[in-house]
């Protein structure tokens, strides 16, 4: 049996022995948090995304490729309600790439940063044989509340998420809009776990069952489905699994939710489409009323393919 990606980060996290009075959040989770003297402390993510996989330079500019690159790190901030406040990006470039690609590359990097106010303040760059890549890392600070965790779940908890899912192939995967702002207001009305969906709803909601201890049940026919996963052959199936969406997936008590919805002023929609349950298993109802199980079925690194 192959090992998948989720079996990995598990045997690593048990052999981190990470000392929590100095990190308190460690492996497994959007960002780390390192504690610093006064009570203070600074988060930091990063991610690497590769031409073939998280983009198509055939296809795709290099402005959007740069841009994508920081918000995929922003949208990690956004799934711990924290505030992005500097990045450093390496680059490994393809022979002959060029000064002038370079630059665009650095414009699209650029148009993220100044817009989500998380400056560009270093990297690396160095060329080699093989297709683009690009790492990004970032900090981040707290937002006045505890960074909101993807373990903490509580059985009763609403589950919900932003937006609408699936068909990001088709355009979004490259124009998304990390959800910094809403992610304060969801974790100040009380969230208790969060996860942006980059994987996949059902292997992001299967992250927070499997990490929380606790089973979740959804509604098919309450999942907001985008208009392009609605042009697949199964749109649910699309909204599932597809991935790369970048909105919010989080669990929130039921009052905090009514009050969330009746304060909600942002123009992305917010939808209700399941609950937290006892169990360790994420299971799915569909339109008929058959009750299924939600395996992860997004995107694995990992998962061998035939």
């Amino acid at each position: 049996m192959s090992t998948g990606e989720t079996e990995l980060v598990q045997y690593f996290t048990a052999k981190s022995r990470l000392n929590s009075a100095k990190f308190p959040i460690g492996i497994g989770d959007d960002m780390a948090q390192v504690r610093l003297p006064q009570g203070n402390s600074v988060l930091i993510t990063t991610d690497m995304l590769l031409d073939g996989v998280h983009f198509d330079t055939k296809k795709a500019t290099l402005e959007q490729i740069g841009y994508k690159s920081m918000a995929a790190s922003l949208s990690d901030c956004a799934a711990m309600a924290t505030i992005p406040l500097a990045a450093v990006v390496s680059v490994a470039l393809p022979k002959n790439f060029g000064a002038a690609r370079l630059k665009r590359l650095h414009k699209g990097i650029l148009i993220a940063a100044k817009r989500y106010n998380c400056p560009l303040i270093g990297g690396d760059m160095t060329s080699w044989s093989k297709p683009l890549a690009v790492s990004v890392a970032m900090l981040s600070k707290p937002a006045g509340t505890k960074p909101v965790k993807r373990s903490t779940a509580k059985i009763g908890d609403i589950i919900c998420v932003t937006g609408i899912l699936g068909g990001s192939i088709i355009k979004k995967n490259l124009e998304f809009v990390p959800r910094l702002k809403e992610s304060l207001a969801i974790a100040k009305a009380g969230a208790n776990a969060m996860i942006d969906i980059s994987d996949g709803l059902s292997t992001d909601l299967n992250h927070i069952s499997r990490l929380s201890k606790k089973g979740a049940i959804v509604e098919a026919g309450k999942i907001p489905i985008s208009t392009d996963a609605k042009k697949t052959s199964n749109p649910l199936k699309s909204a599932l699994n597809d991935g790369e969406d970048f909105e919010l997936l989080f669990t929130i008590p039921q009052k905090s939710f009514e009050r969330l919805k009746k304060r909600w002023h942002f123009k992305v929609k917010l939808t209700a489409i399941g609950k937290i349950a006892g169990g360790s298993s994420v299971k799915i109802k569909m339109p008929d009323g058959k009750i299924c199980d939600l395996l992860p079925a997004g995107f694995d690194h990992l998962r061998k393919t035939k």
